[in-house]
């Protein structure tokens, strides 16, 4: 007999989007995390950018989902009170290839239905002085930033209210399926500020395997040798600016041709305070958190490509964040979100490569892996 229906494995903010979709819809869950507090991995350590969708195929689970858990999101933070704000963002092109990838873009976005428009030059002028794009800038207006912190507790809340378990300072050590039983057999490790406390064994119908960095450890675990997967460490840098000027109104992002990441861009906070990032930095290790200094000089290069009248003095290192990438450097080309429900495997989800834009469709991720476990 199993101690619960359904474990997810990740209390980031896409296992928790997962974990209060399953105990609402009346599953006995158990959500682990190993950290001694929930989101303190990518979750916290990123842009916290709304996503309008328009950035990958149009067929692919990254535009889906992305396109749905951006209504989800903006629903929720309105019905809830969770800080947002629908600032928008310009995406700014430098030359004529750079624009005709935005034409590209623009012309996607029409088909998805997704509201974009080039800014004339004189409204540029206007609206944002500081802004330089020597060919071309498209607005998308859906585009919008939220509090990470504050959607996270408010989906740990829906949680707990619908009767789900929250164990934190646990960890996965092995997992195996029970083909006789068609259970899931899991033993975890109880620490407490980094000291093992105990061990406990527990059965499961269903696993959601949603643990980020980790997420491939997990499924190497279980799954035969020719399905496993490679993790790859993509870090972002940010940097704080702490001068008054330049400001701008909604984000800047550069055109994202030839980046692995979406380029070093212009967020803001809920506040109005500017940070730039991330960068790319490949990394061995998810734990490699620093932000690097050392790499200043090349974003402020980029950085100021858009935004001419940027000052170097003003850019601190802030944080940085790791992309849960499963292709490396030398992989060219779009991968999209891996979330399957594996064969031969009942009831196991793994959900591997969660970046960017992982807490844009994070709402809608939960409710994809709801409806793959009840086909």
């Amino acid at each position: 007999m199993a101690d619960f229906s359904h474990l997810v494995i990740g209390a980031g903010v896409v296992g928790l989007s997962i974990a209060s979709r399953l105990a609402q819809a009346g599953g006995r869950v158990l959500l682990v995390e190993r950290h001694a507090a929930i989101g303190t991995e990518t979750s916290a350590r990123n842009s916290e950018v709304i996503h309008a969708g328009i950035y990958y195929p149009e067929d692919s689970l990254k535009t889906k989902l992305c396109i749905r858990g951006k209504s989800m999101l903006y629903h929720v933070c309105e019905k809830y009170g969770i800080g947002y704000k629908n600032c928008g963002k310009w995406i700014v092109a430098q030359t004529d290839d750079e624009h005709t990838f935005l034409e590209a873009m623009h012309a996607k976005a029409q088909s998805l239905k997704v509201p974009t428009e080039f800014v004339t030059e004189k409204q540029a002028r206007n609206l944002e002085p500081a802004v330089r794009a020597r060919r071309a800038i498209l607005n998308s207006p859906s585009t919008g930033i939220v509090s990470a912190h504050e959607l996270m507790m408010y989906l740990q809340g829906k949680f707990e209210n619908h009767g789900g378990d929250l164990a934190l300072g646990t960890k996965v050590k092995a997992l195996d399926f029970d083909r006789s039983r068609g259970l899931y057999n899991v033993k975890f490790s109880v620490s407490d500020d980094g000291e093992e406390l105990d061990e406990m064994d527990l059965k499961f119908e269903n696993v959601i395997n949603s643990a980020g960095n980790s997420a491939p450890l997990i499924s190497n675990g279980i799954l035969p040798a020719d399905r496993h997967v490679l993790p790859y460490f993509a870090k972002g840098s940010y940097f704080s600016y702490n001068l008054s000027t330049p400001k701008t109104e909604r984000l800047i992002y550069p055109c994202p041709a030839g980046h692995a990441g979406l380029g070093t861009h212009l967020t803001l906070d809920l506040g109005g305070r500017i940070r730039f990032g991330p960068n790319v930095e490949w990394v061995s290790s998810p734990d490699d958190l620093a932000a690097n200094g050392s790499q200043l000089g090349e974003v402020f290069d980029e950085v100021q490509r858009y935004l001419p009248d940027i000052d170097k003095t003003g850019f601190s290192p802030d944080y940085a964040g790791i992309r849960p990438k499963i292709a490396g450097p030398e992989k060219k080309g779009f991968t999209d979100f891996y979330i399957k429900h594996e064969p031969d495997f009942p009831g196991f989800i793994n959900l591997l490569g969660i970046e960017s834009p992982g807490l844009t469709s994070s709402l809608a991720i939960g409710e994809y892996v709801h409806e793959l476990l009840t086909k």
